[in-house]
């Protein structure tokens, strides 16, 4: 009985922690420069960010990000009535188009260097 009441405690205290060691929103974005920099992620033409060398915090940081993209998207897809794969395609088009060179961006289900 002990065992159990102290592997439930654990249990708890690694849920109770999960969420703080998860990477925010305001730290995903400000880690995004460097990520692109690195070559760790890049943008996709449907305007989400998807990691290109698996390393550090890059599928973190992509994450945040896309979680944050698709909740604008869908956003602005209500309001102007535009399907959301419409605004995701624009987006992803924009966002290739502002890819400074030496950052990866995927053209054809391909990542280059821009």
């Amino acid at each position: 009985m002990r065992l159990h009441r102290k592997l439930g405690v654990a249990l708890v205290a690694l849920c109770l922690s999960l969420p703080v060691m998860a990477m925010s929103l305001e730290q995903a974005m400000s880690a995004l420069g460097g990520a692109k920099s690195q070559g760790l992620v890049g943008e996709q033409t449907d305007g989400y960010l998807g990691v290109v060398k698996n390393g550090g915090d890059a599928a973190d940081i992509a994450a945040q990000i896309n979680a944050a993209r698709r909740a604008e998207y869908q956003k602005v897809a209500g309001q102007s009535g535009a399907k959301l794969a419409d605004v995701e395609a624009l987006a992803g088009k924009k966002a290739i188009e502002r890819t400074p060179s030496g950052q990866y961006v995927q053209v054809n289900g391909q990542w280059v260097r821009k």
